[in-house]
Order: structure tokens, then C-alpha cells, then sequence
């Protein structure tokens, strides 16, 4: 499969997230449209996520909700890949 790439800054309000989420991650129409509903979906299909830019994520209340939820999804399906990638963190 191949690597869904979502920037966090457009993910930290419930409607317009869940509604790029729901394409670009392929969900099916039938989906709740919702966080339970999406990780129920991660929890059963095959995905690589590289999640950008996350810190706006981190300061939304939906932000963190949803970071809560991918993070759960990613530990309970191994098919769920799961990259946050932070271009701001500090390297070593």
C-alpha cells in the first residue's frame, strides 16, 4: 500500500478532518464519520500513514483527540504503519 501522506494543520477541526481523512484514506461510504468509527477502520484495514507537521495537532483539543486515536490504531493493528514525521524536532 502505499504511504498516505497528511499534514496536522489541516487536521485540527472535526468536519473538514474527518472529511480528509475520509479520502485520503480510501474509507468506506458506510463509515460513521466519526473517531470511533475511523479507528475501527485502522483497526481493520492495511495503511502507512506519514503524518506531517503535527504540532498544530498538538494544540487543537480534535488535534489531540485524533493523534490519541491514530497512536491506539497504530499499537492494536500491525498492519497500521504510522510515521509522525516533525521537521521541527530538535536532532541529536
Amino acid at each position: 500500500m502505499a504511504a498516505v501522506h497528511l499534514d496536522g494543520a489541516l487536521l485540527t477541526e472535526r468536519t473538514p478532518a474527518l472529511a480528509r481523512l475520509e479520502t485520503a484514506l480510501a474509507l468506506p461510504d458506510w463509515w460513521g464519520r466519526n473517531l470511533d468509527a475511523l479507528h475501527d477502520c485502522l483497526t481493520a484495514g492495511t495503511f502507512h500513514i506519514l503524518l506531517e507537521n503535527p504540532a498544530p495537532l498538538e494544540e487543537s483539543p480534535f488535534g489531540q483527540r485524533l493523534l490519541r486515536v491514530l497512536g491506539d490504531a497504530a499499537q492494536e493493528n500491525p498492519c497500521l504503519t504510522l510515521e509522525i514525521l516533525d521537521k521541527n524536532a530538535e536532532k541529536d
